[in-house]
């Protein structure tokens, strides 16, 4: 059994670095080799997603790998792995078939949306309390947590596959069809509200996806731990792994901020050094259409990882 588990994710590990390798031979396009580089392992992470999901009991640990490495590589995670993430940029490529341009937020609109999530987060965290009556003590509600309610195992909802290895609200020909938060409705609501609900969710977020990019990113509380760390002083160094600009290079010509997926404007704004903000979702869209040649740099420990290349003088670059 263990063998042939080491087998399925040796094969899975195989295939997706197969496809990198072919993205960066075959994109010469510099201003979209980046774009498809990710699309690809996207998409090898929904598959891995749907594997943890069909053997990981304690998804918990899921959650706690999720926290780890977001202080290590900032929202990486969201940017690159997330499948919620992927739905919505896959809606994105559906607008720009249909011809539709996207709508930006009002800069303090957006603001506002980001500082949400930390509401939903203590909504989530109370939901036990709100619930359920045996929640008095202390001691009870911290096993609620990991309880029927579920309410730190909702922070893993963005990860939910389309397709589910166990009972959902949703059948179609014996086949458990679900959708981020899907499953939490069912437990929150009664069985006559649960199905108005998700189709109500599913509808109000791929509407709004497909006029404001990465809508539900503004204000997922998945992506919470880096700006609840960052708070301390202390830690402000974190994550190791960050966006860096370089003043003297930069023109202020506004693509980094228009092109980015969330409209974080600390990179057009701010002067140079470390971009430190944790809307950032480390997509790298903005690193990959600047183009200006070192402008943008992916750090770590301040040595470049990836910059800015001058993708409109293509022969020189290459």
């Amino acid at each position: 059994m263990i063998v042939t588990e080491l087998l399925k994710i040796t094969v899975l590990a195989g295939v997706a670095l197969a496809g990198i390798l072919v993205v960066l031979i075959w994109k010469k396009n510099l201003s979209t080799r980046v774009t498809y580089l990710r699309f690809w392992v996207q998409t090898i992470s929904l598959i891995t997603i749907f594997y943890i999901y069909s053997v990981l009991n304690q998804l918990l640990f899921l959650l706690l790998a999720i926290f780890i490495m977001t202080l290590f590589v900032g929202r990486f995670f969201c940017g690159w792995f997330c499948p919620f993430g992927f739905y919505m940029d896959l809606i994105t490529q559906i607008r720009i078939v249909l011809k539709r341009r996207y709508r930006k937020l009002p800069v303090k609109l957006n603001g506002a949306l980001n500082q949400l999530r930390y509401g939903l987060l203590v909504f989530f965290l109370s939901a036990p309390l709100i619930f359920s009556s045996t929640s008095t003590w202390l001691w009870p509600y911290a096993l609620s947590l990991w309880g029927p309610f579920r309410p730190l195992l909702v922070l893993l909802s963005p990860l939910e596959p389309l397709v589910i290895p166990w009972e959902s609200p949703l059948v179609i020909n014996s086949v458990n069809i679900s959708y981020p938060y899907a499953s939490d409705f069912a437990f929150y609501l009664s069985e006559n509200l649960e199905l108005i609900a998700i189709f109500s969710f599913i509808i109000l977020t791929v509407v709004a996806s497909l006029f404001v990019r990465r809508f539900w990113c503004r204000f997922c509380p998945t992506g919470i731990s880096l700006a609840a760390i960052n708070r301390f002083k202390s830690f402000n160094w974190l994550p190791p792994v960050h966006l860096y600009k370089v003043e003297e290079k930069c023109t202020k010509c506004g693509i980094c901020e228009r092109v980015c997926p969330v409209q974080v404007t600390e990179v057009y704004e701010q002067k140079g050094g470390k971009i430190a903000t944790s809307m950032c979702l480390t997509c790298l869209r903005c690193v990959e259409m600047c183009p200006y040649d070192g402008c943008l740099k992916v750090n770590l420990v301040g040595k470049t990882l990836f910059k800015s290349r001058n993708w409109l003088e293509p022969a020189k670059t290459e």
